[in-house]
């Protein structure tokens, strides 16, 4: 049996390895239900330190998943939403 070429196939193991951790859903979640998010707020949601929840951030932007700007000090994180649909047309499709 041969496989058929699937050209999705990278773009969802890449979306699907950012969702890959109970925190990061958590954190996508989070992003869903604000319009923006402010780092510390991010963390007061999970019971991470910071420096993990900036690992999960960064694994999630990589993905293109969120987006991140920096204010002033800050980095304020919001969800890509043309991504999360992308992820999820190519789920439902498997």
């Amino acid at each position: 049996m041969k496989l058929p070429d699937d050209s999705n196939a990278e773009v969802l193991a890449k979306l699907a390895w950012a969702v890959a951790h109970p925190a990061r859903v958590r954190i996508v979640r989070l992003l869903i239900s604000r319009e923006a998010c402010v780092c510390g707020e991010i963390v007061a949601e999970l019971p991470l330190a910071q420096s993990t929840v900036s690992q999960h951030l960064k694994i999630l932007k990589e993905s293109g998943l969120i987006q991140g700007e920096i204010d002033g000090p800050k980095v304020c994180y919001c969800i890509n939403s043309e991504k999360l649909e992308t992820l999820k047309k190519l789920i439902a499709a498997l």
